[in-house]
């Protein structure tokens, strides 16, 4: 820094010796003046009689000078310290024609000496980073340098870089260091490196940060190895087999590529067909032999059997009498003879089969237990419900077994009876079904569900919470008793309707509504499977309930009985998958049912659990919904410019998710997203960008398009499936951009989206969506979770499920309600009303029209006169 030793300036005096020099214990050091602080500066010398500060070649004046005297008590010289105190004014007067620098003289009777020269220089730091760091998407595994050259800065800037806010230090982790030009370097990239990087800059005036910028540390998928090839889809002729791999070794992470290629593949395959065998012709009639008989033959040749078909059934050879005269007739009475000898042999296997017979009884008999000799004891386990207990004064019924092909299993739980009284409802003057006044009746229903964090506490103590999803961010729960209740997780488009009377009565049962993450919980797919809705779990497993309840879930399909094949699953207690219901086809349970509409499925179930719907493919004609959303950063401090797009399964859960993915990465939404029906064609997702002024931008992708694999889209499992196109712009000053990007089947029909926006400002595109925070309460219990009053239901219900007569009942309101399909299912329950009025609150909540509802429940009173005492005006 341009410090000197001290120089001694040899001027001594005539006889004086060189040991009674002034040597300095104190020499004046470089400082830094910060904003208008003035500094000081200190020298001290013995033996000295004077000491006088030189600046920049000047004497500084005596006056200035804050002079002390002391003695060394090891020599016992004098000491002689000087201070001086230097100002901004001073250094800035000289500022430009070279360094401000002091150095001390000091005097002592033989000679001078000098002290090093200090410098004083004015202390800065500058705001703006001369380079910064820039986010980055990098493969595992590979190098990152992220460089940073600080502000400029006297003293020069001292820098250290920040992972998230927190402090990196080399020694702690060997994968990272810092170069001598500040650049901080990740060896090889780790997931856990997935982070924001700031550099900072700091000396004594200031401390600066730059701008963060975002690594993430993709991983590309990697196929498994195939599955064995599965048996022949035909057990007689041509048919096909086929194998499958999944892109999971490894799984792609954060955006990486997956696996090209398809992930199932099909062959076609040959089946013998067995062939039963079948006789031939009989062959002409032997001779007439000596024994008075001739034969004839026929062979199982006409075809033989093969391929393990049936053989010939019958005789292959047949015998008759004949006469001729090579025919030998037997003696007189040797007919007789040959009689008597066949009966005796007949009755002596008559009394072989007898004994062995009784020794075999005598055997079993002695073996059993007198105690479950009763066959009543062991049949009583089975006993049908509808067998009447057997009479005291009739003990022998008890030892009857009973007919165990008639067995039925009946639920035996406290279903609450129709109520005696008027057959059909007088409706009071008014709406049909607008809120009773005050006093008219009475409910008393459980109170919400406590704290989050109580219920996580208690949740956590069962072993199914394993396989919840950590957090209440997608869960939803309640507290409810008979007044039933609603659960809903918001922005989903998930609720789960608990009707009254579902729970029974003096029961209080903790219910929650979870939607999982496709990562959290493994769905198997045979074949071109595919999932169509999200994956819901509603509990806890194990909950009695006497009426269905109904799970409300989007789902993604373009349905159609020609074209597609549909079930819904559900995940037993041992963690297997297993179908419970396929839509279209004859319930195999009165467990389950789904109600499939345009964009939702509402599912009828008993029996809380875990719940998906998948879909297989009948055609190719087949199609799903996928929603096509593109986001881009806000700003653009770079030259360069990512925009991405989604695709998406077309439910509201993953739309969702996205958009708080993209919050954390500074991402926003450009315009409304689009919806692409996508074939089961084989054909692949192709996106490219065009229109976009070659003047100001130019695209940074080496081919004229990108493409995601078919069975990426068509599996479902993978959510967040999108293609980033890096743009670079040619200039700073450039803040418009407008292009278009052309989404499109191979093969099929496309969309394009028109982008125009300005990157320097913040514009947001996402207000269609609901805020979080306007979301009505996810938890309703009792009356205020239903659209229809609880009194005005009951009274309908108790109308309606008697046959009525003119067909003014239930199934009329099934029909004007446009549920006339669901009849049968309907007429399984106690109470079909209830189903009903159940599935048109869970369609219509929060805004149902109950005007219509009620001028449907007018119109079947019209058909008997006696039903209904109420004009259309008063419906």
């Amino acid at each position: 820094t341009g410090a000197q030793q001290s120089a001694t300036v040899a001027n001594p005096a005539s006889g004086a010796s060189p040991d009674l020099l002034p040597h300095f214990q104190l020499e004046p050091e470089d400082v830094y003046i910060v904003k208008n602080k003035a500094v000081s500066l200190a020298c001290r010398a013995t033996p000295a009689t004077q000491i006088y500060f030189k600046c920049n070649g000047e004497w500084v004046h005596q006056g200035d000078h804050v002079t002390q005297h002391s003695t060394d008590r090891s020599t016992g010289l004098p000491v002689m310290e000087v201070r001086i105190e230097v100002t901004r004014q001073q250094v800035e007067k000289i500022f430009g024609l070279e360094e401000y620098w002091c150095q001390c003289v000091a005097w002592s009777s033989s000679g001078t000496t000098k002290s090093q020269k200090a410098f004083v220089r004015i202390a800065y730091l500058r705001k703006n980073f001369e380079q910064e760091p820039t986010a980055r998407e990098v493969s595992i595994e590979q190098g990152i340098v992220l460089p940073c050259r600080p502000p400029e800065g006297i003293p020069p800037a001292e820098v250290e870089w920040l992972r998230n806010e927190e402090l990196v230090d080399p020694a702690l982790d060997a994968n990272v260091y810092v170069t001598p030009e500040h650049s901080l370097v990740l060896r090889q990239a780790r997931l856990a490196d997935t982070a924001n990087y700031t550099c900072v800059a700091k000396n004594i005036v200031a401390r600066r940060r730059s701008s963060s910028a975002a690594i993430i540390v993709y991983v590309n998928g990697g196929w498994s190895t195939w599955t064995q090839w599965s048996g022949c889809s035909t057990s007689c002729g041509r048919g096909w087999q086929k194998r499958s791999r999944t892109c999971t070794n490894p799984t792609p992470l954060n955006g990486g590529a997956f696996c090209e290629g398809q992930n199932v593949q099909k062959t076609a395959c040959t089946t013998l067909c067995p062939v039963d065998g079948a006789w031939s012709e009989w062959s002409k009639w032997s001779e007439c032999g000596a024994e008075c008989t001739h034969w004839r033959s026929r062979e199982c040749s006409e075809p033989a059997p093969r391929n393990g078909g049936r053989d010939c059934h019958g005789p292959e050879l047949d015998t008759r009498n004949c006469t001729s005269e090579l025919c030998t007739h037997a003696a007189p009475g040797a007919e007789d003879v040959a009689l008597y000898v066949g009966l005796v042999a007949v009755a002596v296997c008559l009394v072989l089969l007898l004994l062995v017979g009784v020794l075999v009884y005598c055997r079993k008999k002695g073996g059993l237990d007198a105690d479950v000799a009763d066959s009543s004891i062991l049949t009583a386990g089975f006993q049908p419900v509808s067998i009447k207990p057997s009479k005291a004064d009739n003990p022998s019924l008890l030892t009857i077994q009973p007919d165990l092909s008639t067995t039925t299993m009946t639920y035996q739980g406290s279903l609450c009876p129709r109520q005696d009284g008027p057959a059909k409802l007088q409706l009071p003057n008014g709406h049909l079904l607008s809120p009773l006044g005050a006093g008219r009746h009475t409910l008393h229903h459980s109170s919400p569900s406590t704290e989050g964090a109580d219920f996580v506490a208690r949740l956590s103590t069962q072993s199914y919470f394993r396989s919840l999803p950590r957090g209440t961010n997608n869960m939803a729960y309640g507290t409810f008793n008979f007044l039933g209740g609603r659960l809903m997780i918001p922005n989903t488009g998930i609720s789960l309707l608990i009707p009254p009377d579902a729970i029974p009565r003096g029961k209080i049962y903790e219910v929650y509504l979870t939607l999982h993450k496709q990562e959290e919980v493994r769905l198997p797919l045979a074949g071109c499977q595919t999932l169509l809705s999200p994956i819901v779990s509603c509990g806890p497993p194990g909950v009695l309930l006497t009426r269905p309840a109904i799970l409300a879930m989007g789902h993604c399909v373009e349905a159609s009985a020609e074209n597609w094949s549909i079930r819904l699953k559900k995940q037993s207690c041992e963690g297997t998958w297993e179908d419970v219901l396929q839509l279209g086809a004859e319930p195999c349970t009165e467990l389950y049912y789904c109600q499939l509409e345009a964009q939702a499925c509402y599912v009828f179930t008993e029996q809380l659990g875990r719940f998906a719907l998948v879909g297989e493919s009948l055609s190719m004609a087949a199609s799903k919904r996928l929603k096509l959303a593109l986001f881009a950063p806000a700003t653009c401090p770079s030259l360069e410019y990512n925009i991405r797009v989604y695709c998406l399964s077309d439910t509201q859960d993953v739309l969702k998710e996205v958009i708080q993915l993209e919050k954390q990465l500074g991402g926003q939404l450009i315009g409304a997203p689009r919806v692409l029906h996508f074939k089961d064609s084989y054909h692949n997702l192709r996106l490219s960008i065009h229109d976009m002024p070659s003047s100001l931008w130019k695209s940074k992708l080496l081919a004229s398009y990108q493409e995601i694999p078919f069975y990426h889209i068509w599996s479902g499992l993978q959510p967040f499936l999108h293609c980033t196109f890096t743009l670079e712009r040619l200039s700073t000053s450039t803040c418009e951009l407008a292009c278009k990007i052309w989404v499109w089947q191979v093969e099929g029909d496309g969309q394009s989206f028109t982008v125009n926006f300005n990157i320097a400002k913040d514009t947001r595109f996402s207000d269609w969506l609901v805020p979080d925070n306007e979301v009505a309460t996810p938890a309703l219990v009792g009356p205020s979770a239903f659209k229809i009053p609880f009194l005005i239901r009951q009274k309908i219900i108790s109308s309606l499920d008697p046959p009525g007569t003119r067909g003014a009942d239930w199934r009329t309101l099934a029909q004007k309600l446009n549920l006339d399909s669901h009849l049968s299912f309907f007429a399984s329950k106690p109470s079909p009303t209830a189903m009903i009025l159940n599935l048109w609150e869970a369609r219509h909540f929060p805004n149902g029209n109950l005007s219509q509802l009620a001028a449907a429940v007018a119109e079947v009173g019209k058909q008997d006169g006696a039903l209904f005492a109420v004009s259309e005006a008063e419906c």
